[in-house]
């Protein structure tokens, strides 16, 4: 038994009713479907990324007003499009395979969960260090469920020791994907908000029907002439696997090192970075924790003439197609080999004038800096940097409401600053007053000492005073207080 991947129904999806359905991709271009629905998150972003890579493949838009033309979803359209690559998506059988090695490889058979990305490793088995991931959940899996996990390893792939490559968007990537749908909307209202303008693939172009392109004496792989990504980008295989099955249940996985080294890459559902101007792009990856303001620059908000950060193409193309809506933030925050969080979040499409880019800019950098000097003033107070760490998170979650509050002033073409300034200083010295006060009066007469002296510092920050009330003030653009004669600021 096999499963192709483009005529048989195998995605587990939601319905506007909240009943739960699999489909064949074509059917994403159906009124009722809304979400897909696998019960894993990482599962169904991956999911959504396959989507828009499958009609990306088959059947982009040619340009922004071929886009435009095209909103409205066309079931037969796509099935008749998708058809053509039918015999490229076989998931097992004796021909090329789905996101597997080109030819059948031999080596030590592991268990079908070293496909989950918060699985244990071997070594991490061996020495009981399996605290934050899971061993020996699945012995064996259906095959829908083994082909999205295939998927999301290949989209998502961490580091795996010697040879075994990451993804083409290094482990655990950042991914932004534009969500249009406000009320009553459609799963390929959606995807089609984030396909990329092209022209359809071809099936041959995929890498797994031709020999894999080996990486054990440094060959790069690069995108195509001329181009910064091709349908491989939604693709890549940069694991060398073979799925074992027996019967309609894949049992085990063989792995072989030195897949495809992807360079030069720009997956167009991804923010990018470098490090200085004329060096290479690089993917940005999600930190664990709440996603929120702190976050937004680089990811979901720009940055006026910073050239070492650039938002994903879906966002940046959006405002030009249609606008509105609301951005999904996901992916795996990864500690080299070790999956630490998978973030999820929605945040606001933004559209802004140049001189509201740069407020919006000055707000998350002035908060920065504050909550920089809110964690130095409370070294007195709490001993672990963990614990004052802690109490900056707290600070972000504690000013997004004021925060969200202002970004509705910049809309209408405001500059809350001062407000903005107010609003980080009372948040902060509240902060550290509960923490730091409270039952002063049985503490010794040094470390109350201490305590005042760590509280003035940082009202003074508040005042302009300082290295951080210098970044403060220069991000909310606000005049530094003068330096008195004979004093240091």
């Amino acid at each position: 038994m096999t499963l192709n991947l483009i005529e048989d129904p195998w995605i587990a999806v939601r319905l506007r009713d909240g009943s739960r359905h699999t489909i064949a991709p074509w059917q994403m271009a159906e009124p009722e479907v809304v979400a897909p629905d696998w019960s894993r998150p990482d599962f169904d972003i991956a999911c959504l990324e396959l989507l828009i890579g499958l009609v990306y493949l088959a059947d982009p838009p040619a340009d922004v007003s071929d886009w435009k033309r095209r909103k409205a979803p066309d079931p037969a359209r796509l099935r008749e499009r998708l058809a053509a690559f039918a015999p490229a998506f076989n998931l097992l059988g004796d021909g090329p395979r789905f996101l597997q090695d080109f030819e059948p490889i031999k080596g030590e058979e592991s268990p079908p969960d070293m496909l989950f990305i918060d699985s244990a490793g071997a070594n991490t088995a061996r020495n009981n260090a399996d605290v934050m991931v899971h061993r020996d959940r699945y012995d064996t899996l259906d095959l829908p469920t083994a082909a999205m996990a295939l998927y999301t390893f290949q989209a998502f792939a961490p580091s795996g020791g010697a040879g075994n490559r990451t993804s083409m968007r290094g482990g655990g990537p950042l991914v932004t994907l534009i969500d249009p749908r406000e009320g009553q909307g459609s799963l390929w209202d959606l995807i089609w908000a984030n396909v990329p303008c092209g022209q359809p693939g071809r099936a041959e172009d995929l890498p797994w029907m031709r020999p894999t392109r080996l990486s054990d004496t440094g060959q790069q792989t690069l995108p195509p002439e001329g181009a910064l990504f091709a349908p491989e980008a939604f693709f890549g295989q940069p694991r060398r696997l073979r799925l074992v099955a027996e019967g309609a249940q894949v049992t085990g996985v063989i792995q072989r090192p030195w897949g495809t080294n992807y360079a030069l890459w720009k997956h167009p559902l991804s923010p990018y970075y470098r490090m200085k101007p004329g060096t290479e792009w690089l993917p940005k990856h999600p930190r664990a924790g709440r996603f929120g303001y702190r976050n937004w620059l680089g990811i979901v908000a720009e940055q006026p003439g910073n050239d070492l950060s650039e938002l994903a193409r879906c966002l940046r193309d959006w405002n030009g197609r249609q606008g509105g809506g609301s951005v999904i933030v996901a992916g795996w925050a990864m500690d080299n080999m070790k999956p630490r969080d998978f973030i999820l979040s929605v945040q606001p499409v933004l559209d802004l004038s140049v001189d509201g880019w740069t407020s919006l800019a000055g707000l998350i950098e002035a908060a920065e800096a504050a909550a920089v000097a809110l964690r130095g003033a409370l070294e007195p107070v709490l001993a672990g940097g963990e614990a004052r760490e802690a109490e900056r998170e707290t600070f972000f979650a504690e000013t997004e409401a004021r925060f969200l509050a202002h970004l509705d002033a910049i809309r209408a073409g405001g500059n809350p600053a001062v407000d903005w300034l107010a609003d980080l200083r009372c948040q902060a010295m509240g902060q550290f007053e509960k923490l730091a006060f409270d039952g002063i009066e049985t503490r010794e007469t040094d470390r109350m000492q201490r305590l005042f002296e760590a509280w003035k510092f940082l009202g003074m920050a508040f005042a302009g005073y300082g290295k951080q009330g210098k970044a403060i003030f220069d991000a909310l653009g606000l005049p530094l207080p003068e330096k008195k004669k004979g004093k240091a600021a």
